[in-house]
């Protein structure tokens, strides 16, 4: 049996990787508005914590957080920008921005299937390091997970502003042992036409 099906894996590995990613691609972006509508600039407001979970540790509080960010590469808290933070690529990936830049390479991956849920694949590179691995659900296209930097993020409880919509809670697992170690929710959301004023870029 294991002689049967390992050919067949990679034949159907190797067909993923040369299927033309760019209807799998526009599938995604329109199911939460199309390409105009993706998030740019953004205010942001959050609740999160750290931990194994659902809810804070007896006696800890879920952290809160204010922020404002331009895709791909800025993240303001308060006066403050973040510099070199990964957190920023997860962001820019969440938005789906990631997809429709010039630098990146997408190729199709297989089919996963992730909680119970059907979803076609996509990896992205060349605009990222290291390469990211993007799940959308096949029934919404909208998207369930991101695997990346050996964690696996989960998606849920979507939401719509302005005409896009956005995955309001996320969980991160770890890949080694599939625990979570990371809640986060989005309370509030506002797209914004340029930055406030009394932002700088470093």
């Amino acid at each position: 049996m294991l002689r049967l099906i390992l050919p067949l894996f990679l034949i159907t590995s190797a067909l993923a990787q040369t299927a033309d990613p760019q209807p799998l691609v526009d599938k995604a972006i329109n199911a939460v508005g199309g390409k105009d509508k993706l998030l740019k600039i953004f205010r942001i407001k959050e609740i999160f914590h750290f931990g194994s979970m659902p809810e804070p540790a007896e006696g800890k509080k879920r952290s809160t957080r204010e922020s404002i960010l331009e895709m791909p590469g800025w993240w303001w808290i308060g006066k403050k920008e973040r510099a070199i933070e990964p957190a920023k690529d997860d962001v820019w990936a969440w938005t789906l921005g990631i997809l429709v830049d010039e630098e990146s390479k997408i190729e199709v991956i297989p089919d996963l299937t992730d909680e119970g849920k059907s979803c076609f694949g996509l990896k992205v590179s060349g605009s990222v390091i290291p390469a990211m691995s993007f799940y959308f659900d096949q029934e919404t296209a909208l998207l369930k997970r991101l695997d990346w930097r050996g964690d696996i993020y989960r998606f849920s409880e979507w939401k719509e502003h302005d005409g896009v919509k956005y995955a309001s809670k996320t969980i991160i697992f770890k890949v080694k042992d599939n625990k979570p170690w990371f809640f986060h929710e989005v309370t509030e959301i506002e797209r914004l036409a340029k930055l406030p004023e009394g932002l700088a870029k470093p």
